[in-house]
């Protein structure tokens, strides 16, 4: 069991199995060799994994995501973004910051982020003389904003797996977003006046006006979505269905900037990302199901309760636990396997679970761009060409400076529950 549960998944991910066959051939093995249990089971298991509601919003949101990249949208608000900075030190990366928290409103998707991102302002940042490290590093980090701040794919799937509410996680995770942004903005900030790089351009009221007129329909976007949502006009998957609804609509006949072909291009690329995420959330089922039944989730909380440990240093051996995770395995994949085994002892200690899936989205977003496997590294990569040894580096204070906040979230609860309560 040692070998099928830990010793097989570590050769497969060392020589590069994708994680959903890593999942399947680790069960498989199971079921096999050590467990008394038909293999009939396996795909029953995998395909009651997907019959849950709430997994319908990941591919609208997924699409609305891609819509807002084939209409210009995204383009929009990024303008909209710089626009609204005003004479900082550092301003365009401050700018760089903005744009990405106002992405993550509309798709979630930390990936697409850093992808429109990159295209769009790494050559300004290396113009306006941030370097290739600092730029990079920026650009990899910022995308993780767009995991925590709603509406949230990775929020979606911990509301399934924990069987908590998703519009509340939504809500909970928009002030821990504003705070990672803030502390990342005030980092961008001080290192520009240290390195001696000037802002970009003044605030202008006439500038940041035009922006907005630009930008209008595309900033209304999460109003209507996020209000929808907490009003209780529709659920979070209706939510998703509408945002489709509304980008076809403003790409079509506001913006004029879609034809019938890219909505067709954009259909294909969004079942494609659904599928990738959603064959993971039917291995990951399987993994979820062999733990439960062989009773590990309550040995670990028998022996947590046996040792006695405070929620204080749970959630501390749980930070560091999560960071290391998420450095080699995607959200999706992580918060699949150990939210359903994690936030049970959480209750158990006294934790609110709505809080403990903001710690563990914050936790795994950070290791969206940790060396050596965070997939923001790579996605920037091939927007930059730069190597991975210069990313490394350009990425490791910005690791810092969103551990400060993750420690914050962690302890004051207040922050992730005040709003959502």
């Amino acid at each position: 069991m040692i070998f099928a549960y830990i010793v097989l998944p570590i050769l497969l991910v060392a020589i590069g199995t994708p994680i959903f066959l890593v999942f399947l051939t680790v069960v498989a093995v199971a079921m096999l060799f050590f467990l008394n249990i038909p293999p009939v089971a396996l795909q029953q298991v995998m395909f009651g994994g997907l019959d849950n509601f709430a997994l319908l919003a990941i591919p609208f949101f997924v699409f609305a995501g891609q819509l807002m990249s084939s209409s210009g949208i995204a383009n929009r608000l990024i303008a909209w973004a710089m626009a609204m900075v005003g004479r900082v030190p550092g301003s365009l990366g401050v700018s760089t910051v903005a744009a990405s928290t106002a992405l993550g409103a509309i798709s979630g998707s930390s990936v697409a982020a850093v992808a429109a991102l990159g295209q769009t302002l790494y050559p300004k940042l290396i113009a306006a003389g941030y370097g290739q490290r600092r730029a990079g590093g920026l650009l990899a980090s910022s995308g993780a904003i767009d995991i925590v701040i709603p509406p949230s794919i990775a929020m979606i799937l911990y509301g399934m797996a924990a069987e908590q509410s998703i519009p509340r996680l939504f809500i909970a995770g928009i002030l821990p977003a504003i705070l990672m942004a803030v502390l990342l903005s005030l980092f961008v900030v001080v290192d520009s006046m240290r390195r001696g790089i000037p802002s970009d351009h003044a605030f202008s009221f006439k500038a940041a006006a035009k922006a907005t007129k630009d930008a209008f329909w595309a900033i209304l976007m999460p109003v209507f979505v996020l209000g929808g949502i907490y009003l209780g006009v529709f659920s979070p998957s209706e939510a998703g269905g509408f945002a489709c609804f509304y980008a076809i609509v403003i790409g079509l006949f506001v913006y004029r900037t879609m034809t019938l072909r890219d909505i067709v291009n954009a259909a294909g690329s969004a079942a494609m990302l659904s599928g990738q995420i959603l064959i993971l959330v039917a291995a990951a089922s399987v993994i979820t199901w062999i733990v439960t039944t062989q009773g590990v989730p309550q040995a670990i909380i028998a022996w947590i309760n046996a040792m006695e440990l405070s929620a204080f240093a749970f959630l501390l051996a749980i930070n560091l636990l999560l960071l290391a995770i998420g450095a080699f395995l995607d959200p999706t994949s992580a918060i699949l396997v150990f939210a359903p085994l994690l936030a049970p002892i959480a209750m158990s200690l006294g934790i609110d679970p709505i809080h403990f899936g903001i710690i563990m989205t914050v936790n795994l977003a950070i290791g969206m761009f940790t060396p050596p496997f965070g997939l923001n590294i790579f996605v920037a990569q091939q927007v930059t060409g730069l190597p991975a040894h210069t990313l490394y580096r350009g990425v490791a204070p910005f690791v810092v400076v969103l551990i400060i906040a993750l420690i914050v979230i962690t302890y004051v609860p207040a922050l992730s529950l005040t709003l959502a309560h």
